[in-house]
């Protein structure tokens, strides 16, 4: 990227890594093309040996993606940025590109049901050993490390009882075990929390979730250091082929512009729904950063701007009782997204989690009761009596019914 002034986030979310053709459009242009013209056979031969600058293979490069790419980098602070086709392909690129056979990856057991799926199953195929640990207890991380540790993985807030982990203590492990330190940081968005910032080496997003932020297109991101990039992830990604769609690039610029309105607004309908549940009566557990009952409060405080557009809450009478309140909502539909302009809920153990063993959910504390809820942009007021019309009205009696 050319050096230039630094500017502040918001304009930067406008702006940031934009690129003009001759004809000077206003809007970021979507260039829809797999390839690109050489003026001369010589200069494909400099293009392939990357001695001359320009675009050779969409799947390699392309100037929307690359906008998109240079934007993010801005906003998490990272020297660069790499796009992949969804949140998944950026978490399997940022994980694999760095291990290979005989390397062993330590990791959160409070993970997403595919990112789990990654370090517990695909590694192990490939020669990889993996041990999940307890997140928040910085002693199984140390006690996890081997002389052959290559990677960390965490997120934080977890999906999706938002537990929140020590990111700049983590780090310190990992770093000194030499190893390296990947966040999925989806729930807290780069406007409430920037992991490296705290030490983290590699930060991935499923840009499908807040940063599209209307259900539109899927994609993610993966943010990391120029050495990280030429050393493992920039072959990998040009091998493996996890490109992402130029018009789904165009999509995601368009949704940063508003991002931080957004995520702020959402999160500010989020806190005041929390405390609008938290005592109700057919509500067992009310899981929320920013609150102080929240169990990593003092960690929230200290490495968040902000809580999360996300909550968690456990009802009584268990899956029944959950199912009543989903299916009572009127303005809040049931979907397994997040992030979304639209209120969305879902129900952890018979979706995003259901992979799991009932015992491993009863671990990570995914109980039969528990609702995940990803509150949007509608009225702060409407969404509070959407939720509490739909928990008066599933009571634990009239669930069992």
């Amino acid at each position: 990227m050319t050096a230039r002034k630094t500017r502040r986030l918001a304009t930067e979310l406008v702006h940031g890594g934009t690129l003009r053709s001759q004809f000077a459009e206003t809007s970021e242009a979507l260039f829809l093309t797999q390839g690109y013209v050489y003026a001369s056979a010589e200069e494909a031969e400099a293009r392939f040996n990357n001695t001359s600058p320009g675009y050779q293979y969409s799947r390699f490069s392309n100037p929307t993606v690359t906008m998109f790419e240079e934007r993010m980098a801005l906003l998490e602070g990272s020297e660069v940025a790499r796009a992949t086709a969804t949140g998944m392909a950026a978490v399997t690129a940022a994980i694999m590109s760095q291990l290979s056979a005989g390397d062993h990856v330590v990791a959160a057991k409070a993970l997403f049901g595919s990112c789990r799926y990654i370090v517990e199953d695909l590694c192990p195929r490939f020669g990889i050993a993996a041990t999940l640990v307890d997140g928040a207890d910085l002693e199984q991380w140390r006690a996890a490390v081997r002389d052959n540790t290559k990677a960390f993985f965490l997120e934080s807030p977890t999906n999706p009882t938002l537990e929140v982990y020590d990111i700049a203590a983590i780090a310190a492990i990992a770093h000194d075990a030499g190893a390296k330190l990947v966040v999925d940081n989806v729930f807290a968005t780069p406007i409430f929390q920037s992991p490296l910032a705290l030490g983290a080496d590699v930060v991935v997003y499923s840009a499908t979730k807040h940063i599209d932020g209307q259900g539109r297109c899927l994609g993610g991101v993966v943010c990391c250091s120029q050495d990280f990039l030429e050393r493992h992830l920039q072959v990998f990604i040009r091998q493996t082929g996890p490109s992402l769609s130029p018009f789904n690039a165009w999509v995601m610029l368009k949704g940063l512009e508003t991002l931080e309105l957004r995520v702020t607004r959402q999160a500010e309908n989020a806190a005041r729904l929390a405390d609008a549940i938290a005592g109700h009566p057919a509500v067992t557990r009310v899981i929320y950063p920013g609150r102080a009952d929240h169990p990593q409060a003092e960690i929230v405080a200290r490495q968040m701007r902000g809580g999360s557009s996300l909550i968690a809450f456990e009802v009584a009478g268990g899956k029944a009782g959950a199912f009543a309140v989903a299916n009572g909502l009127e303005v809040i539909r049931i979907s397994n997204n997040l992030g979304d302009a639209k209120s969305l809920i879902t129900h952890p153990a018979t979706t995003t989690h259901q992979r799991l063993k009932p015992e491993q959910r009863a671990e990570l504390g995914i109980s039969d009761g528990l609702l995940r809820l990803s509150v949007g942009l509608e009225d702060g007021l409407d969404l509070i009596d959407d939720l509490t019309g739909a928990l008066e009205r599933a009571t634990p009696a009239r669930a069992a019914e």
